[in-house]
């Protein structure tokens, strides 16, 4: 089973890009973040022509997020983060799909830091982490996988020096998904690679995607009810070369059956 995570940056600008990265790498469960598209005007005739049935909770200009399955139900079982009925940001959609709960997330940028932003990214992440516990505790198996807006170490960033005052990469940031990862989840890519350069992310400027100058901030996070059915992970780099694509790539992983 393929699932995989995509920030598309914009789901009806990048549509063409969606279709054929779908139509090429044929995943079973797709986590999109970004759509920028209000509910009404998420594409789902043409996401159900390729193939896939869709949840998604959008919101107008800005975040956004979605669960594809091809050929699976998708049982919703919530679009909004626990912790503040105020909060009316469009960042966190969960549903189980084949067996497996998966929360499909897209955490705050945080930037300007320090700042409300950062205050409020932080507040989010803290929401999040107690959120993550009570999947645990419920012993089901549980993905959390999308923009999480973190670079977890030196190696997820190129010349990290120049991130140190970044929302991305702060103490508080890195710390905070420390916090989430040691709640007992296993970060699938670096399972499997654990010293390995791996970038998620390109910036549009400075030819950031010739050079590989790039961050890893889209992740896998896997309950232990999971990774042990963990056989493969990657990213589809090459997608952030195509025309008009995102400045994300997808990341996707692979579970044995059962």
């Amino acid at each position: 089973m393929k699932i995989a995570t995509y920030n598309v940056n914009g789901v009806n600008g990048r549509l063409p890009v969606l279709l054929r990265w779908l139509n090429e790498s044929a995943p079973d469960v797709v986590c999109l973040q970004e759509l920028k598209a209000p509910q009404e005007k998420f594409p789902e005739q043409a996401i159900a022509d390729a193939g896939y049935n869709a949840i998604w909770h959008g919101q107008k200009s800005w975040n956004g997020v979605a669960i594809l399955s091809k050929g699976m139900d998708i049982t919703e079982i919530t679009r909004v983060l626990p912790g503040d009925p105020e909060d009316t940001h469009s960042r966190y959609i969960e549903a189980e799909v084949n067996g497996l709960t998966i929360g499909c997330l897209y955490l705050p940028n945080g930037n300007p830091a320090p700042g409300p932003k950062f205050d409020y990214k932080l507040s989010w992440f803290e929401r999040f982490t107690l959120h993550a516990a009570e999947l645990l505790a419920s012993k089901k198996p549980v993905i959390l996988t999308g923009d999480y807006n973190v670079m977890p170490t030196e190696l997820d960033v190129y010349k990290p020096e120049r991130w140190v005052e970044d929302a991305l990469f702060r103490p508080e940031t890195r710390a905070a998904f420390k916090k989430l990862v040691d709640q007992g989840w296993t970060d699938a890519l670096r399972k499997l690679y654990a010293d390995e350069v791996i970038y998620t992310f390109w910036d549009y400027f400075r030819d950031a995607y010739g050079r590989n100058a790039g961050l890893r901030i889209d992740h896998f996070l896997l309950s232990p009810q999971v990774e042990g059915r963990l056989a493969a992970a990657g990213v589809d780099k090459q997608v952030r070369g195509w025309e008009k694509t995102s400045d994300h790539a997808p990341v996707w992983i692979d579970l044995k059956d059962k």
